[in-house]
């Protein structure tokens, strides 16, 4: 069973001191040290929270072990020179790619408007997350390249921003606590910010971090009811994909627990820490299944009940019965060990794991 690995992250609670004061931290590196790319880059809407980002998430790096190139030209005295999706060879120096809130303004679908990557450059990011990249959205990346579908996948499960109400308090609540990104959270964690209303719920495709309590505050004419995730995650097409939708007020870049949830995101991404399920899904495990060649009458038969125990774990899950999930899931895991498929073994390890955490 995979463990979370241990990570510094002393300098996050002095973070909002240490900005206001100019104060450079001495870094807490870990043993390998890896780099990460900002993208901040915006073709409409600026929110202004972007320099607070970066600079929160530089501070980030050096006290947990990671350095940042800013793609920004609106950063001047960060940003890289050029555009850094080339190829997906030279993007393969980031362990992860932060996507925080470049708006580009083609939320009208006019497929000739510039968006923020062009053809080449999407091909360079697609083969990058394709090679096992990470992706990391923040705030407004749901609402950018809206006239490029993959990127709707990749963000999750075709959820798209459409609107927000006046910034105002909310209750959220943690639906996946064991993930290294939410384990420091309160199970309800109020805040004040500005809170999306998505296109889609994203919840067939990935897995739910965070939801929204409605009742807690005005969602607006948007509102997407008693289901309405926030921060969510998943495994897609070889690479790691997190998303939190919250982010908009500049405060929230000075918040010592919103920064370690961020780092946790960060940090999944860039495959430096795992736990809590690794963000595995019934659908993802279901595609194993699916995918596998049989060949024989008796593996048949056994996918066929790994496949049958999978739909039942599914059910008791969706019913909050996590520990008869777990029961079941067990048996679906026998089972797979039968079908000597590594890949199969380990995602259902990895959905016990996410089950596990839930049991009250």
């Amino acid at each position: 069973m995979k463990k979370q690995l241990a990570r510094a992250v002393t300098g996050v609670a002095a973070l909002a001191v240490g900005l206001a004061a100019g104060i450079v931290a001495v870094p807490a590196h870990a043993e390998d040290e890896y780099k990460v790319l900002v993208v901040g880059q915006t073709l409409g809407f600026r929110h202004s929270h972007i320099d607070d980002t970066t600079n929160a998430i530089i501070q980030l790096g050096e006290d947990n072990g990671f350095t940042v190139d800013v793609w920004d030209s609106r950063q001047p005295a960060l940003t890289l020179t050029s555009t850094p999706f080339t190829s997906a060879e030279s993007l393969g120096q980031y362990a992860t790619i932060i996507f925080a809130s470049p708006v580009d303004a083609t939320n009208n679908l006019d497929p000739n408007r510039p968006r923020l990557l062009n053809d080449s450059e999407l091909a360079a990011f697609q083969g990058y997350i394709r090679s096992g990249g990470g992706y990391v959205g923040l705030h407004a990346a749901t609402d950018s390249m809206h006239t490029v579908p993959w990127y709707s996948e990749l963000t999750g499960g075709g959820a798209r921003f459409r609107n927000h109400p006046a910034q105002q308090t909310a209750t959220m609540r943690v639906e996946s606590p064991g993930h290294p990104s939410t384990t420091m959270l309160p199970a309800e964690w109020t805040r004040f910010d500005e809170w999306y209303n998505f296109t889609a719920n994203p919840r067939e495709d990935v897995h739910v971090l965070i939801t929204l309590d409605e009742s807690t505050y005005n969602p607006g004419n948007g509102a997407m009811g008693a289901d309405h995730p926030l921060a969510w995650c998943h495994n897609f097409e070889g690479g790691r994909s997190w998303y939190e939708g919250a982010g908009h007020v500049d405060a929230a870049w000075s918040d010592p627990l919103f920064l370690e949830h961020i780092l946790g995101g960060i940090e999944w991404t860039a495959g430096v820490v795992t736990g809590g399920g690794d963000c595995v899904t019934f659908g993802e495990v279901d595609g194993v299944v699916g995918g596998l060649s049989t060949g024989s009458v008796r593996n048949e038969k056994l996918s066929a009940q790994v496949a049958e125990y999978l739909t039942d774990a599914e059910a008791a899950a969706d019913a909050g019965d996590h520990a008869g999930a777990i029961a079941t899931l067990k048996q679906a895991f026998g089972k797979a060990h039968g079908l000597q498929d590594e890949v199969l073994v380990e995602k259902i390890a990895d959905l016990i794991e996410w089950q596990e955490a839930l049991v009250g």
